[in-house]
């Protein structure tokens, strides 16, 4: 068997062009890319580059070999095959690369809305807004790009058609197996639009304090405080309760609850908390409130109430000012701390007891009870006696027999 060569050169040289040509691009454009990523903090047309570039180094030679291959002298049948193929390629290229516009789009507005400053409410809005609506559209951009992809494959169609010919079992089937997929991805939409929770919000979910650090279009992250992460899918957040920390404000208001002895100065106390509060830059000034609020037969409780900017500085002061205040007290006045009373003796010691005096049972008879004077004890006793028998006489000792 002999080789064509002319047939062999027809079919190389434009492909070999396109090729070079193709590796040509595909390395101008990654160049590109890196520049454009070195820029992209400060230009705008630099972060442009970066998001085109990298879709683009694959695409374009794609698209070399595509008009390429209509100069060589292939099977017409094999020619269609590859096009095909390439045009798949080009087809996930375009995709990708609006996913990644609007990914672009998401980044300027996070970056436009930054959430590391004091009064962050806004931003925090926005940029959970942004997060998540973001996310869906990714994921209906890429859904829509594969789909179109399949459906350029005939036996594709045709299981499309017959899916619509039995649309109504198929729906209802789809529908119960894809319910949770669903239902977060609404809750997700409830979520953006609502937003009970959003980026940094501080929430109490399942009893865990924490900050909202992620929200995904299936879950939501949760940094707890001891850097755990809770995750916690998204319809949790429509279907149960939680608190929110930070929905409208941040600042807070936190108690430390003390208990002392009766004996304890409560007006020298409020003046020592209110020092005290006026001395730590994390009190916002609101509120500093002494009260007692309960009492027992040993203790008084007394609870110190303050306010802080936020729930960190407030537990910070909660917990600066139990400690002051206790050190204070036993500074100042030790007898105002919690004491057990107890009454010790020595072992064997007998201390004398007080003489008791009669008891009186006429205190302790009842209303309408049985009463006994003093002239029915007489006649009882002379009764006795004279039921008694006599005693026996002894012998006359001067009788005679």
């Amino acid at each position: 068997m002999t080789l064509d060569w002319n047939y062999l050169s027809a079919v190389a040289w434009p492909l070999a062009a396109a090729l070079l040509l193709g590796l040509i691009v595909h390395w101008a454009l990654r160049a590109l890319r890196r520049t454009a990523r070195r820029h992209a903090q400060d230009y705008l047309r630099a972060r442009i580059a970066q998001m085109v570039a990298t879709p683009a180094a694959i695409a374009l030679p794609l698209l070399f070999l595509a008009i390429a291959l209509n100069y060589t002298p292939l099977d017409p049948d094999l020619v269609r095959s590859l096009r095909h193929g390439l045009g798949i390629g080009g087809m996930l290229c375009l995709t990708w690369l609006l996913a990644r516009v609007v990914g672009a789009i998401e980044a300027r507005i996070l970056r436009e809305h930054p959430v590391d400053i004091e009064d962050n409410l806004a931003a925090r809005r926005i940029q959970t807004q942004t997060r998540v609506i973001s996310r869906v559209v990714q994921g209906t951009v890429i859904l829509v790009g594969v789909a179109l992809a399949l459906m350029t494959f005939p036996q594709v169609r045709q299981v499309g058609a017959a899916l619509l010919a039995s649309a109504g079992i198929i729906g209802l089937v789809a529908g119960i197996a894809a319910q949770p997929v669903f239902g977060n991805l609404i809750a997700g939409l409830q979520i953006a639009l609502a937003q009970p929770i959003r980026l940094d919000d501080v929430v109490i979910v399942e009893g865990e304090w924490g900050r909202i650090e992620e929200i995904t279009s299936t879950y939501v992250v949760v940094r707890i405080w001891d850097e755990r992460r809770l995750v916690v899918p998204l319809q949790w957040f429509i279907s149960n309760p939680f608190q929110n920390w930070t929905r409208t404000s941040a600042q807070l208001l936190g108690t430390a609850f003390l208990w002392l002895d009766h004996r304890a100065p409560i007006a020298t106390i409020r003046a020592e908390l209110q020092r005290l509060c006026e001395a730590d830059p994390r009190w916002d000034r609101r509120v500093c409130v002494t009260q007692v609020t309960e009492t027992d037969k040993h203790t008084i409780e007394v609870r110190l109430l303050v306010s802080a900017r936020n729930s960190g500085e407030l537990f910070d002061l909660r917990c600066a000012v139990r400690e002051g205040m206790l050190a204070f007290l036993a500074a100042h006045h030790p007898e105002a701390l919690p004491r057990l009373r107890n009454d010790v003796e020595e072992v064997g010691a007998q201390r004398p007891r007080p003489a008791q005096p009669a008891p009186d049972h006429a205190d302790t008879r009842s209303p309408g009870a049985e009463t006994v004077t003093a002239a029915d004890r007489e006649a009882e006793a002379a009764r006795d006696a004279a039921a008694a028998p006599s005693p026996p006489l002894s012998p006359d000792p001067g009788a005679t027999a």
